[in-house]
């Protein structure tokens, strides 16, 4: 089902607000219509899933076209921002499905692009991540302990939070800390990805080997060229740039043991499908990342080059 929404209220002349403003609202104007529909979503099981349409217009005056679905009810909403936009397709969801907010019975919250976040000042960040995921269909987030150290009495964790293709770490005095810590640090970074509070940030599709294979653009070529063994090349910057032509994102994990001979560790993971990981040691952790830029660019260039 789907129905264009009707214009605001608030652009409505008065005489016909009376008659047309939205019965949840009045119920409780406190509450926004996207934090009535997550509630209601909430409580029947149903979440709504926000999809942005259309972007469209000037950068003085831009458009934006949401649509919203839950269970078997989808609507379109049209603002001059994301969030209006969002406003009325929730809007018009409500008409449809003749919701009163007082009848949902579930704890206020706030919304972000349909994912809850609580409106205290600690939000439940592990929650909103899961979340998320489910919603937009992306890997569940992946926790890992990479160090666990101090004496008995004082530990500390350090936990990494992965994401798609973003990676946090954070420390804490439990393992439990610090995978809040960490996935808060994540919430905080999708939001500065999305450029505002609400997350319309979206990962970018894995790269497969074939389209690899079958790119001639420029990087790529001269990657199946020339050879990889160039005294003092930045490695890294020439993954950057390949990764950047082919759409591709690549992330160096460090780990903090050394080599039995005391050199720096790290690995290097490419978003491609399926994923690539290598592993790269040097004197310094940078060099350690040059050498696993270096490893990733000679498989890539052996992967690229089969026919």
């Amino acid at each position: 089902m789907s129905e264009e929404v009707s214009p605001s209220p608030a652009l409505q002349s008065s005489s016909d607000t009376s008659l047309d403003t939205n019965p949840a609202q009045r119920t409780n104007p406190a509450k926004t219509p996207i934090q009535i529909l997550h509630e209601y979503g909430t409580k029947s099981g149903n979440l709504p899933v926000y999809v942005m349409e259309k972007a469209e217009g000037e950068a003085h005056q831009p458009s934006f076209v949401f649509s919203v679905k839950m269970a078997d009810v989808t609507c379109t909403g049209q603002g001059p921002s994301k969030k209006a936009a969002k406003h009325q397709a929730a809007e018009a969801a409500l008409k449809i499905l003749n919701i009163d907010a007082g009848e949902v019975n579930v704890p206020v919250k706030s919304e972000s692009n349909g994912v809850a976040v609580e409106t205290n000042n600690h939000p439940n960040s592990v929650g909103v991540l899961q979340e998320l995921a489910l919603q937009r269909g992306w890997r569940l987030p992946e926790y890992t302990v990479l160090k666990e150290s101090g004496p008995p009495h004082k530990r500390e964790f350090t936990v990494t939070c992965r994401m798609e293709s973003l990676t946090e770490k954070a420390v804490g005095n439990s393992k439990k800390a610090a995978k809040k810590a960490a996935a808060e640090k994540m919430v905080e970074k999708l939001q500065s990805l999305s450029g505002c509070s609400e997350i319309t940030w979206s990962p970018q599709p894995s790269v497969r080997f074939e389209n690899l294979r079958n790119s001639q653009a420029e990087k790529i070529t001269l990657l199946r060229r020339n050879p990889l063994s160039i005294p003092n090349t930045d490695y890294i910057q020439m993954m950057l740039e390949l990764a950047k032509e082919q759409g591709f994102e690549v992330t160096y994990f460090d780990i903090d043991e050394l080599t039995v001979n005391g050199q720096y560790q790290c690995l290097a993971e490419l978003s491609t499908s399926p994923l690539t990981v290598c592993h790269g040691t040097g004197i310094s952790c940078s060099n350690a990342h040059n050498d696993a830029a270096h490893s990733a660019l000679q498989y890539i260039k052996i992967m690229a080059s089969i026919k």
